[in-house]
């Protein structure tokens, strides 16, 4: 199946993100491998979600978040569990949605032009394996649709992924 780079999403938010999840299953469909997939995911959602600055995934290595496929400027290499909005979302397991990243305690800023984030952990066997992080340049850019939507992308890749392999 062949993908086109300029996407063409409908305008309505609902009918964007089913569009984008359908095409998320039919990208990974037939395919284990793990960084090939997070690697078409996060530009998937990069180039069809808009306002966003930054789409990708960060990979658990002992106990440090590290930087895995992703869209967007360069950014921090490695994160502490535990630390800033990826490594609390490691840590508790929960997404954390975050209207205004400047006002989360020990936020980490890889890229001062974010203002809001929201990330989703990837939980394989009731442990977290990485997460999904995507930020905006806007204030109190992601709502409960996002999430909603965000989480049924990750669940696929729960689902699909070899996660056995180490980085």
């Amino acid at each position: 199946m062949s993908f086109e780079s300029n996407i063409q999403c409908p305008k309505d938010t609902e009918a964007r993100y089913q569009l984008l999840v359908e095409q998320c299953k039919s990208m990974i469909e037939g395919e284990r491998n793990r960084i090939a997939n997070l690697a078409n995911v996060a530009a998937l959602l990069f180039h069809g979600l808009e306002d966003l600055n930054w789409a990708g995934f960060y990979l658990v290595d002992h106990k440090e978040l590290v930087l895995g496929p992703f869209q967007g400027k360069p950014a921090c290499i490695r994160i502490p569990i535990g630390r800033g909005v990826c490594g609390t979302a490691a840590a508790s397991k929960e997404t954390q949605r975050i209207k205004n990243v400047h006002d989360f305690p020990g936020h980490i800023a890889c890229d001062s032009a974010s203002n809001s984030e929201i990330v989703i952990p990837i939980v394989v066997d009731h442990r977290v394996v990485g997460v999904l992080d995507i930020d905006s340049p806007l204030l109190d850019r992601f709502q409960e649709i996002d999430q909603q939507y965000l989480e049924a992308v990750v669940l696929l890749l729960e689902q699909s992924c070899d996660w056995s392999q180490r980085n």
